[in-house]
């Protein structure tokens, strides 16, 4: 395997919009933070992108700023400019970096699944640089249309875990989320599992993170350093 590069790219949502609820949405503060800081921890350099580039939409929802980890992120001049002058995927290298995290949020379910840019990146840090991909609550969202050079979905026969049918219900989103992403990734042949609604539930498989929530968010990016770290 080759070596990967000691440097990661968290992508967040441009959608700030709820459906036509008129209410907010956006990225999930905790879904950046925390994987942020597990894989700073480890020495590895972290950029943040969106699909249109610039400030990104944040669920208001998910300021939690009793969160030590998230205050740091949202009150540090540093990070806090990485949120509000997000790169524009379109203007991405991908051979700069040896993973892709796709952080959650609702917003992620109107623009990252069709997203041209979302596909090749994710394809090329995939099989190009031998990198790692992952995505944590609604962020595998994503990884629903990226298709490999052998034309097979990059799910299929892959272990995955993302925000399930039953936590969508129990947010009562269900009829409000344009799809559903438990049932989007099992309809590419992903390997799908979950644990109860809102429980820590991370997947490794091979060089594929996925994480079903918030609580998952952590653990994702614990996971992504380790894999970088390895030389994976």
């Amino acid at each position: 395997m080759k070596v990967a590069i000691l440097k990661a790219l968290i992508v967040v949502t441009s959608h700030g919009e709820l459906g036509d609820t008129g209410k907010e949405t956006g990225y999930y503060l905790p879904e950046v933070a925390h994987p942020y800081a597990a894989l700073v921890e480890k020495g590895i350099q972290v950029d943040v992108a969106s699909p249109k580039g610039g400030k990104a939409p944040v669920d208001p929802k998910s300021i939690d700023l009793k969160d030590p980890i998230n205050k740091a992120m949202w009150e540090t001049k540093k990070t806090r400019a990485k949120l509000d002058h997000t790169l524009r995927l379109a203007d991405i290298d991908p051979k700069q970096y040896g993973a892709i995290v796709f952080a959650g949020g609702h917003g992620t379910m109107w623009d990252f699944k069709d997203d041209a840019n979302v596909q090749k990146l994710t394809r090329e840090i995939y099989e190009r640089n031998g990198g790692v991909v992952a995505a944590v609550c609604h962020g595998p969202a994503a990884l629903v249309n990226v298709t490999l050079s052998n034309g097979q979905p990059l799910v299929k026969g892959k272990n995955v875990a993302g925000f399930s049918n039953d936590e969508e219900a129990a947010a009562g989103m269900t009829k409000v989320v344009p799809f559903l992403l438990e049932t989007a990734l099992v309809e590419k042949g992903a390997n799908y599992s979950k644990a109860a609604n809102w429980a820590r539930h991370v997947i490794v498989d091979g060089k594929l993170v996925t994480g079903q929530n918030p609580a998952s968010a952590k653990g994702v990016g614990e996971e992504v350093g380790r894999l970088l770290t390895r030389g994976i």
